[in-house]
């Protein structure tokens, strides 16, 4: 089951509407959706000069500048800032976390939405299927709950150990599963073979799975907020290379790859710019100046 808690996201009043371009753009605003890794910054974490500056100057323009990513909270919260967005929106948790951003918020940002789920019986399937496979669990109140000390950056927080049956009586927003004894092929087959229902999955570049609640991705996280801002579906962009920017690509009016993105990424894209090693994205953010 999924559980949504969620406050009504601003209206127009709270938009950027103290920036001088804002007005200059006459009904030409874009939403503009950015994927983090592999995107904005490399795999090891670096972003470069020229993404960094070409994603200031589409915020500086007045549009409307979202993070869209699989990181938790803790771990966007720094490529929100790098980019310069003070008033806005970002998505993290693959969808299953919205922020409203605010300067006069106590530490810039609130939750507006949260998506949560039982993972127990996606965690009993993959875990017969897959027992050599790390866990980690993201609960409810931002927690990482993780097997065999489990760790990773795009959590945010130190994981606290705990024991298998422990995760399974949690409440989930995002749960990670690991294996470096399993590709991402033997991954896609345990998926199929199991039959995961009632929860959204993706699956990385290495054997890496992304678990969030059913009918939770980026995309649906962003449609919330475009619905809400009244932004045109034309006016959509959005950039991101791993399957979990898929269904998000495909939502935006313009949904651009970046050029390392896997074959089925490309695909749904309506473009493909460089790779994140070319500054990809900084092509994309210079031509919407």
């Amino acid at each position: 089951m999924t559980t949504l808690t969620e406050t009504s996201v601003a209206g127009n009043d709270d938009r950027r509407n103290t920036e001088p371009n804002n007005s200059a753009l006459n009904g030409r605003q874009l939403m503009v959706a950015l994927d983090v890794d592999g995107t904005l910054v490399d795999h090891d974490g670096h972003m470069s000069p020229a993404v960094r500056e070409s994603a200031q100057a589409v915020v500086e323009a007045g549009h409307e500048v979202m993070i869209a990513t699989g990181r938790s909270l803790n771990a966007t919260l720094p490529i929100i800032e790098k980019i310069g967005v003070e008033r806005g929106y970002a998505v993290c948790c693959n969808g299953g976390v919205t922020l409203r951003l605010h300067p006069e918020l106590d530490g810039g940002y609130e939750i507006i939405h949260k998506a949560t789920f039982d993972p127990a019986p996606a965690l009993r399937a993959l875990r017969e299927r897959l027992p050599s496979a790390k866990y980690a669990l993201e609960d409810a109140d931002g927690n990482f709950l993780s097997t065999e000390r489990f760790q990773d950056a795009s959590f945010g927080v130190e994981a606290i150990g705990v024991d298998f049956q422990t995760m399974l009586e949690a409440t989930a927003v995002r749960v990670v599963v690991f294996s470096t004894e399993n590709t991402p092929e033997e991954f896609n087959e345990a998926i199929e073979h199991i039959g995961l229902a009632g929860v959204t999955y993706s699956v990385g570049w290495t054997a890496w799975l992304d678990i969030a609640a059913a009918g939770v991705t980026k995309a649906s996280a962003l449609e919330n907020l475009r619905l809400q801002l009244g932004i045109d579906p034309s006016r959509t962009v959005a950039v991101g290379d791993g399957r979990n920017d898929i269904e998000m690509l495909g939502w935006a009016g313009r949904g651009v790859a970046m050029g390392q993105a896997p074959e089925e990424v490309i695909a749904i894209a309506d473009e493909v710019t460089h790779s994140v090693h070319d500054d990809g994205a900084a092509h994309v953010l210079r031509s919407l100046l």
